[in-house]
Formats: C-alpha cells, sequence, structure tokens
C-alpha cells in the first residue's frame, strides 16, 4: 500500500548534484566558474532557472552560491581525497554539517539541504508514494532510458546493450527488467481476478 502524501515530495522541488554539476561543466576544478541554471520537471517543464557561482580554486575548500528569483544561497564545499589519486568534492549540508553529494530544496522552501537534513517526516522520494505497480512502471522507464540513448524509445521493449556498456552491467538491467515485469503481471493477474471474481 502507497504512503498517504503528507510529505512533499523531493523530485518535485530542485536538487543540485554535485558529480553532475561537474560532469556538465557548470563547477570547474582549480577555477572559478559562473553560469546559468535550468531546472525542468518530467510533468510541468521548466520550474526554475537561476545562476550558480563556483570557486573551486583552493585545494581542500571551496564555495558555491546558487541565486533563484532574487534569492542567494551560499554553500560550503570540501574535497576528500580518493584512493588512487585526484579529489573528490562533497557539499557541506548547511543544516547538519555533514558531506552530502545531492542537496534537495522541496516545493515551498527557500533553502538547499541534504535529504537527512529536510527530516523524514517533512519529505520523501517519489517512490515512497507509489504501490509495487507504480513502482515497477518507475524502474522499467528508468533502465530503459540508461539503456536507450538517442534512440526511439517507443522501438524498442527492452533495447539492445549500449556500445560502451558491459555485459555484466547489461545483464543486471536485464534481470531487474524482469523483475519489474514479473511485479506487473502479478498486478494485472490480481486485477482480473478482482475484476472477474465478482
Amino acid at each position: 500500500m502507497a504512503r498517504s502524501r503528507q510529505r512533499v515530495c523531493l523530485q518535485d522541488g530542485l536538487k543540485l548534484n554535485m558529480n553532475r554539476l561537474i560532469r556538465n561543466g557548470f563547477i570547474r576544478h582549480n577555477a572559478f566558474a559562473r553560469s546559468f541554471i535550468r531546472w525542468s520537471h518530467s510533468y510541468w517543464g521548466e520550474i526554475a532557472t537561476g545562476s550558480i557561482a563556483a570557486d573551486l580554486t583552493g585545494r581542500w575548500h571551496g564555495w558555491l552560491e546558487v541565486e533563484i528569483g532574487g534569492r542567494a544561497q551560499r554553500l560550503s564545499l570540501i574535497a576528500c581525497p580518493r584512493p588512487f589519486g585526484g579529489r573528490q568534492w562533497y557539499f557541506i549540508c548547511p543544516q547538519l554539517g555533514r558531506r552530502a553529494s545531492v542537496l534537495w530544496r522541496p516545493p515551498g522552501a527557500n533553502h538547499f539541504r541534504s535529504r537527512q537534513g529536510w527530516g523524514r517526516h517533512v519529505v520523501a522520494y517519489q517512490t515512497q508514494f507509489n504501490d509495487a505497480t507504480g513502482r515497477a512502471h518507475l524502474g522499467k522507464s528508468r533502465i530503459k532510458s540508461r539503456l536507450i540513448g538517442q534512440n526511439d524509445p517507443d522501438e524498442w521493449n527492452f533495447p539492445p546493450k549500449p556500445k560502451w556498456m558491459r555485459w555484466a552491467t547489461y545483464n543486471r538491467y536485464s534481470d531487474r527488467h524482469d523483475r519489474y515485469e514479473h511485479v506487473l503481471d502479478c498486478g494485472l493477474v490480481a486485477l482480473a481476478a478482482k475484476f472477474y471474481g465478482k
């Protein structure tokens, strides 16, 4: 049974993912960077635009400032050494003072925090509001979008292995996709039994 919707869904708000910000060039190692960013929702389209300024010129400490609608929030950043060289950057959660790779700003909030900083009685992930069938549909679509790349999503029930992906990873996705299919099939059987049983 799905939980009641008394908490706020994190995915309906804004998200700052440190690794994605670096990968997409919003933040650059050993440099000061300023750029514009936009957040969009799969259902509502564009939900916010803003600017990001980040200073990673320090070896182990830096900052990131995000401004949305005239409101700015400055976040502290910290780098930790990686086992085989290099550094991994993290946000410092303004609420808890702990490292976090992802910060969230749920609908109605004015600032970003880690998920734990919002508290489990205030926010939840989208999957916590879904039943087993909803989670299976969501899981299948995530796997499909991961594998499909630039191809037409309606062309494939389960896409072929991308050239760059290892077979072990592809087989893991295939097994998970089959488990989701089984959950959906069981849901259809239960629904048919309920419908025709009356």
